[in-house]
Formats: structure tokens, sequence, C-alpha cells
């Protein structure tokens, strides 16, 4: 298996100007990244909450940094052959932050950025309590990432928070707003029904990404009925983390209540995969050439 073939700047565009439809995973670490790479997805989701929590075991409530978030994305993006969407908060501060975020990130290799309109700190999109700044601040927060970006293919993604604290028809003024300021591609966080995403697909004359998040405020919405209502991209952040901790856990209990891990009902790659996963067949064949001979 080889690593570290990043992919092509520019793909995603190119993809959804093909009017491919994408189905993005969340990834959270390189398990979870080289996992996703090796299945035909047409691209990977890099979760803020995931990246908070897998990394620093804190909660999705703007505690994670621009540094640990970038050097992430560079990690991730450059382990991966698949373009990158990565979650970006805030932008990490004022105006000047998203600017220096957006460079940034897209030189970290990401090949679409999400910038939200929540104050600070920012908190995950599925959780209550989320305020957004006023419609002028959050659309001069677009225009500076869009004017920020290097290369006209490094997409911008606009997400708005305000359907659950002020409702949808708000949500849909902003996402219009949002993509009038250049947004490519705009981010209504957590419809409640199918009929709430029919209506933003409807509305809003642009690329619409879905955030799929089981148990979450929103309603899972197959494929194709997303397809349906105008959507052209759906991420789901928690389909790694979710069943991964599941898994640990069951493991775990296993090994307290059996003294072993042998007979764990739980599935689980053996050696062999791991050390394919993680590029061992690179190291040995390096050795045998330079260091055997």
């Amino acid at each position: 298996m080889t690593h570290g073939i990043a992919a092509t700047p520019g793909d995603l565009k190119r993809k959804l100007l093909e009017g491919r439809f994408i189905l993005a995973p969340g990834v959270f670490d390189m398990f979870s990244t080289r996992i996703a790479d090796r299945l035909p997805f047409e691209a990977l989701y890099m979760t803020g909450y995931g990246i908070s929590g897998s990394y620093l075991g804190l909660a999705d409530a703007g505690l994670v940094s621009y540094t640990d978030m970038v050097s992430r994305a560079r990690c991730i993006a450059e382990g991966s052959s698949k373009p990158l969407i990565a979650d970006a908060d805030t932008g990490f501060g004022g105006l000047l932050n998203i600017r220096h975020t957006i460079r940034g990130y897209e030189a970290a290799g990401v090949q679409a950025i999400q910038i939200e309109d929540q104050e600070m700190p920012k908190k995950c999109g599925h959780t209550p309590n989320r305020r957004v700044v006023p419609l002028k601040d959050a659309v001069r927060r677009i225009e500076v990432a869009v004017d920020a970006r290097r290369r006209d293919d490094t997409l911008i993604i606009a997400r708005t928070d305000a359907r659950t604290g002020l409702g949808l028809d708000e949500a849909i003024t902003r996402g219009k707003a949002f993509a009038k300021a250049g947004a490519d591609i705009i981010f209504i966080e957590a419809p409640e029904s199918a009929e709430e995403f029919e209506r933003v697909g409807s509305s809003i004359d642009a690329w619409l990404i879905a955030n799929m998040v089981p148990s979450g405020k929103s309603p899972v919405i197959e494929r194709e009925a997303l397809i349906r209502y105008g959507f052209d991209l759906a991420i789901y952040p928690s389909a790694g983390m979710a069943v991964a901790c599941a898994a640990v856990e069951a493991n775990f209990k296993h090994l307290l209540s059996a003294g072993s891990t042998s007979q764990s009902p739980v599935a689980a790659y053996n050696m062999a995969q791991l050390h394919e996963l993680v590029g061992f067949d690179e190291v040995w064949a390096f050795e045998k050439q330079f260091v055997e001979s």
C-alpha cells in the first residue's frame, strides 16, 4: 500500500462541476483516514468534533486551536489520495485570523474550507445554546475567506447555525447572502425535517452540503432524496468515531470480564492488517534495499 499520495488540487471542484454527488465520511485520525482512503469515497471530511475529542479529549466547544486543527489537516491531506473537506470553525478569531486560517488550510492541502457564523467560542452544531453573529458580520467573514484564498479551485463552505435559534427563514436568508458574498458551498446546519431539507434545496442557488448526524437534530436523509432535493454533498462526521468508540468500549469490557481478548465478539484487525494499514510494507522494503544490503 502506498501512503502520502495527496489528492490533485482542484479535484473536488472538478467533481462538483461534473455533477457528481459527494459522499464524505468523517475522519478524525490517521487510522480512520487510511481506512476511508482505501474505499471509493469521492472526498473525506475532517470533523472538528472528532479532532477535538480524539486529539485533545475535549468537547467541540471552541477549545481546539488553529494550530491544532491545521496540523491535523496537513497530516490527513498528505496521508490521503482523496480531496479533503475540513472544518475551520469560525476562523479562530477575528477577520485577520480568518484570512490566516484560509491560507493555512489551503497550504495544508485542504480543498474545501468550512467557516461558520457562530459567536465565539463556537459549539457543535447538534448541541443547544448556539448563538450566531449579526448577518452583516457573518457575510464579512465569508467575504474575507473568499478574498484570502490563493487558488480559484479552493472552495469556501459557508455554514449558518441560525436554524436552531432563529428559525429556518433566517437560515435560508443567510445562506443566500453567503452565496452572494462568493461562498462556493452553502451549509444550513441542523434542518429538523425532510421537508426543511427540501425547502433549503429549492431556495438556495448554490452547491449545498448536508450534515448527517444520526441521533442529532436532523433526520438522516438517504442520498437519493438529498439529490432530489438539490443537495450536492453529504458529510457523515460521526460515521467513524461513533462506531470506533462503541467497538473499543465493547472490546475493553470483554477484556475485563474474560481476562483476555480471546473469543471477543468484536470484529478486529489482526496485526498483519494493522501493519499493512500503517505502511510497514514500505518500511520493510526500505530496510531490504538500504539496511540489509
